[in-house]
């Protein structure tokens, strides 16, 4: 790839792609509507507007092949595209700092891949070349990522991690997943009900809730909902996470490949990791598993869904792997897990109070049914003191996650119960210091650390520390930042 490039074209089989997204659809749709009673000329009149309308716009995808060309010379990677709207986009070549390949059913089928080109700039900082084949990708990526044009050949290293399919099972305690599964079932039959009433599947329902006892009728919907929710998220995660592996290559780049259906690869350049952060979901929790993702600058938001958890180095997996994939990425023996610095006993009240306070509700909905006559007075009372106990435990267990500490050239806290999240920041990578304080904060004397940085969330906080401590701590963690704000405390 000279700097006297020739303009490329997208490979021509990319036109398929939608006419094939757009055909798709239209057995199953016709199938359903046949089942349903439709008017069989009514169908058929469908399908046709239906492959018309394919065709028409598989015309105005092909007039776009035709004018998307791109050129990667050695200076700069361009993009050209628009029929009657035209747009040249242009990155510079030595600012690239990921090539992410993906390729969904369709384009596997095709032999295509989608290659996004970024530079980690959050703003028009990437460019989308949807359709080159997939020895043309890889060809681009290492070419891009290694400064220079190469082959096919082997770059990495070694492979950091692989997931064993067992891992997968974390996914059924993932609740980020369950919660996936169940709003697309409901969406489903949000899409079907008209055909679902048309069959009296809800009359059905209804009578057949009325003839068992409540707890039955109760429990086993509720059972069955936690079942389809935790094998939802099994499949799920089989097609995010299958055959996983975590690679460094030789150019300093992370490099995670994965997928089932839909393949995905990520690259991160190294120069940009800022830090790991080991997540730590409550069920995940209970079963000693956990996940660890990237604390690094540029990573793409993924406004457009097609590259989900950018950012993690490895899915749900066992604790001690984990940690010790966290410390291979930051090239540490091992991710220090524990020696944390405790917080005043001021943090455990407020920890405490505010989960009270969430469990209110809830006690309050039960004493008003029983005031009303609606359940017993008993279980009222049963439900006012099991949110209490629960609030309680809730409150101990976010004080007992809480921790920060110094290692070595690294900034570590943690914190939370629902998610506890164990981060470890570079200190080098620290551009600022905030510190945060209620009103609340300020009658126990507490204060928030925040430390700023051009990774990740942006802001790591170690919250609830004395305010002495606090300031001490920050000045400790990286002194030339803080130490022209601070003044000496005279002695007496």
């Amino acid at each position: 790839m000279s700097a006297a490039a020739d303009w490329r074209r997208l490979d021509a089989k990319v036109v398929l792609v939608l006419l094939i997204l757009v055909l798709a659809p239209l057995i199953p749709t016709a199938g359903v509507m046949l089942i349903a009673g439709a008017n069989p000329v009514v169908v058929a009149s469908m399908s046709g507007i239906w492959a018309g309308a394919a065709v028409v716009l598989t015309g105005i995808a092909a007039l776009d092949w035709w004018f998307t060309t791109y050129r990667i010379s050695d200076e700069r990677v361009e993009l050209r595209k628009g029929a009657l709207s035209r747009s040249h986009r242009s990155l510079p070549r030595d600012r690239v700092r990921s090539v992410d390949l993906t390729a969904d059913p369709v384009h596997r089928l095709l032999g295509l891949s989608v290659v996004k080109i970024g530079t980690g700039a959050q703003a028009d900082g990437e460019l989308k070349l949807d359709g080159v084949a997939r020895p043309d990708a890889e060809r681009i990526r290492a070419a891009l990522l290694l400064r220079e044009s190469t082959s096919d050949s082997e770059v990495a290293d070694g492979a950091l991690a692989r997931l064993r399919p067992v891992w997968l099972l974390y996914s059924g305690v993932t609740m980020s997943l369950i919660l996936a599964v169940w709003g697309a079932i409901a969406s489903a039959f949000g899409s079907f009900s008209e055909l679902f009433a048309k069959f009296g599947l809800y009359r059905a329902i209804g009578e057949e809730f009325r003839s068992v006892p409540l707890w039955l009728g109760i429990g086993v919907p509720a059972l069955g909902a936690v079942l389809i929710g935790v094998l939802g998220s099994f499949l799920l995660s089989l097609e995010l996470w299958w055959n996983f592996t975590l690679t460094r290559e030789s150019s300093g780049t992370l490099r995670v490949r994965r997928g089932l259906l839909t393949k995905r690869s990520i690259s991160l350049e190294e120069k940009r990791l800022r830090g790991v952060e080991v997540s730590e979901p409550l069920l995940l929790r209970w079963t000693r598993g956990a996940r660890t993702n990237a604390v690094a600058t540029g990573l793409s938001d993924d406004k457009d869904g097609s590259q989900p958890d950018a950012k993690t180095l490895l899915p749900p997996a066992p604790r001690a792997e984990a940690r010790r994939v966290a410390a291979e990425a930051l090239g540490e023996d091992r991710f220090p897990a524990d020696g944390f610095t405790g917080h005043p006993a001021a943090a455990l009240r407020r920890r405490i109070t505010w989960a009270l306070l969430s469990a209110l509700p809830f006690a309050a909905a039960a004493i008003v049914c029983a005031v009303l006559g609606w359940i017993p007075t008993g279980l009222a009372v049963g439900v006012v003191v099991l949110s209490a106990l629960i609030a309680v435990a809730f409150g101990v267990d976010a004080y007992r996650n809480l921790g920060h500490r110094l290692h070595e050239g690294y900034l570590l806290s943690r914190r939370g119960t629902a998610v506890r999240r164990t981060v470890a920041l570079q200190r080098a990578g620290i551009i600022g210091w905030r510190f945060e304080q209620s009103v609340f904060q300020r009658r126990s004397g507490l204060v928030d650390v925040v430390a700023t940085t051009a990774a990740g969330s942006g802001r790591y906080a170690v919250p609830d520390v004395r305010t002495g401590d606090g300031l001490a701590f920050a000045d400790e963690a990286v002194p030339e930042l803080l130490a022209p704000f601070l003044e000496p405390i005279p002695d007496d």
